[in-house]
């Protein structure tokens, strides 16, 4: 019962947290304040599940931090990326494809559909406050810390490389294709999916863990098929002129170790 009252009580916050960025959104005309909220929910719900754990292990305040540590990044990182620019295109995609309904058709596309995933996508840390774990740290929890610090390098990484070259004037219209970027299209979304196999990782030092399989799976489907590379790439195809030769290049989310390129190694007639 207790085990139910921790994901209750996080479904409640989570969802309900939705409710309010919603009705917030409708105030002020753009949803993309989902997107900062995004890390931040799920140090909410680990949070929960810490405060209500009957045995509260090193394991589990460990994982706390280092959602809270992805989670407080990424909300940072969004709110300077988004601050005074208008609403993200895919949300404006959603608004013009719904219409005068997308005051409400929003609540359930996008907010309460993230919460959901939220605490989906949390269930190995769910496992983690609820079942018998052996002692840390184990081998599986050695490669969990690796994992997480290999998806923060390449996330952090890519997005503070992305960040220098936009500040130049002179790249507004060109395309980065160094760095993190010569080895993957997307290097960022990569980090983000091997995060949370990392807090998956985690979960399996106890036998219950491995069935939680399909959350980090269904962080990386939607990565790569969904809100990531999938959505990202007609835009940047779109509106940006060399992204098509970059494609034939670089893989789109993988990344080719040596395929590093920088700056000093990159062609003339290539875009970043």
């Amino acid at each position: 019962m207790n085990d139910l009252h921790s994901f209750a009580v996080a479904a409640g916050a989570v969802l309900g947290g939705g409710v309010i960025l919603w009705a917030f959104s409708l105030w002020i005309r753009n949803s993309s304040i989902i997107d900062i909220a995004w890390g931040p929910g799920f140090v909410l719900c680990t949070g929960i599940y810490v405060v209500f754990t009957e045995t509260l292990s090193l394991r589990l305040l460990i994982v706390l931090a280092l959602v809270a540590i992805w989670g407080t990044r990424l909300a940072v990182h969004i709110f300077i990326r988004n601050y005074g620019k208008p609403e993200d295109f895919r949300y404006q995609a959603f608004r013009e494809q719904a219409g005068p309904s997308y005051w409400w058709t929003s609540y359930f596309k996008v907010f309460f559909l993230q919460g959901l995933l939220i605490l989906i996508i949390s269930a190995p840390i769910l496992v983690i406050s609820i079942s018998g774990q052996p002692a840390f740290p184990t081998a599986l929890d050695i490669i969990a810390l690796g994992l997480w610090l290999l998806g923060m390098v390449f996330e952090v990484g890519s997005d503070l490389q992305l960040r220098r070259f936009k500040m130049q004037s002179q790249n507004q219209s060109r395309l980065l294709s160094t760095g993190f970027w010569s080895m993957t299209r997307h290097p960022n979304y990569f980090g983000d999916a091997l995060v949370w196999w990392g807090i998956y990782v985690f979960a399996t030092s106890s036998g219950a863990g491995v069935i939680t399989v399909f959350a980090p799976t269904i962080m990386t489907i939607l990565l790569i098929r969904v809100s990531g590379v999938g959505m990202l790439e007609p835009h940047l195809i779109a509106s940006k002129e060399e992204y098509r030769n970059y494609m034939l290049s670089t893989p789109a989310f993988f990344p080719r170790v040596s395929a590093w390129r920088s700056h000093d190694d990159e062609p003339d007639d290539g875009g970043t």
